[in-house]
């Protein structure tokens, strides 16, 4: 029988058992829960830097937000509060989707 030793989603363990098979599970407390989420966010990092398409690498991403979703939740505040967060420093230091790759800074 496998061994895991991972966090996975809610409703993995009943998925297990309408396959006929049983697991064994335990809930975590807060600090290894968010150590175990950001393991899982490297985990699925890793997934989505190895998808082969765009659909692959779409799978992965949705992934990786629903972790952060979780993660903004186990820091104590909502995915909307981290959204305003993020449009706060976009608003003072931009996005990426202008594409631009700093190669240099001189001082004069």
């Amino acid at each position: 029988m496998p061994v895991y030793n991972k966090l996975v989603r809610d409703r993995i363990p009943e998925i297990i058992e309408k396959t006929g098979a049983n697991c064994l599970i335990r809930y975590m407390e807060d600090n290894e829960y968010k150590k175990e989420l950001k393991r899982k966010l490297h985990e699925e990092l890793e997934e989505y830097k190895e998808a082969k398409n765009d659909a692959d690498a779409l799978e992965e991403l949705a992934d990786m937000l629903e972790i952060i979703h979780a993660l903004a939740i186990s820091h104590g505040v909502s995915f909307e509060e981290l959204d305003e967060i993020r449009l706060e420093k976009a608003e003072k230091r931009g996005g990426f989707l202008d594409k631009i790759f700093l190669i240099e800074v001189k001082n004069e």
